[in-house]
């Protein structure tokens, strides 16, 4: 289809902005989510977009988002936080932010959504991660991204297209606050590639998919062999 418009969450920066670029080469209007003010206002000039300057962990801010989610043709859940530190080193209240942003505020979005989304024909698109797989030392966000690949799932049968994408690594501003890293591979790919491999799901009306494709060997290999895939994960990392 031919989207007039798409609510963006996450769009200030990385896959966010990348994905705001593109909808606005494709001629739709992104209306782009997030607290950063400067940054934001930066991109929906780049992209012809609207910026919307919100909390998605504050239920006012959460709120003002739904409504706008209503209006659009659609829904990219992108925003995302992660940690990577031992459960028990987490700083309090970490926990409660990252299932607030990563998993409940897509959730509320995507309920908001749905009605208008089903009567233009709109869709809706999650950027969740392979860290679905379960990674060391990341449990909090990996359950996070896990839940939201379910979410998914479950309401492609509700009666609106969703496409899930899955990336490995990506170079962006997401490892400022989560901490860096520091794994040999995946090596990171470009937030460009992911925005624009899921667009292109969303226009095929493909369910899932990988950046790196060759990830979606791994979440196979993980869903039919758990025990092998994650002795191998702790040898090899």
């Amino acid at each position: 289809m031919t989207w007039r418009s798409a609510l963006v969450t996450g769009g200030s920066s990385g896959i966010g902005a990348a994905l705001a670029l593109e909808l606005g080469s494709m001629g739709c209007e992104p209306v782009l989510v997030g607290r950063d003010a400067g940054r934001l206002a930066a991109v929906a000039r780049r992209s012809s977009g609207r910026a919307l300057v919100a909390d998605l962990t504050d239920p006012a801010g959460l709120d003002r988002v739904a409504a706008a989610a209503a209006e659009t043709d659609l829904l990219i859940n992108n925003a995302g936080l992660g940690c990577a530190a031992p459960l028990s080193a987490m700083p309090d209240g970490l926990v409660d932010e990252l299932v607030a942003l990563n998993l409940t505020a897509p959730l509320q979005l995507t309920r908001a959504a749905l009605p208008g989304l089903a009567r233009r024909g709109g869709q809706v698109g999650f950027v969740s991660s392979i860290a679905v797989v379960g990674v060391r030392q990341e449990a909090v966000y990996a359950a996070t991204k896990a839940g939201l690949r379910a979410f998914a799932a479950s309401v492609a049968h509700e009666g609106v297209p969703v496409t899930t994408v899955f990336p490995g690594v990506v170079d962006t501003r997401f490892f400022d606050r989560r901490g860096a890293y520091t794994r040999r591979r995946p090596r990171p790919v470009p937030p460009e590639r992911v925005a624009h491999v899921l667009l292109r799901a969303l226009a095929e009306g493909t369910a899932e998919v990988f950046v790196p494709s060759w990830l979606g060997l791994a979440a196979r290999a993980q869903g039919a062999l758990p025990a092998t895939f994650h002795r191998l994960a702790r040898r090899f990392g």
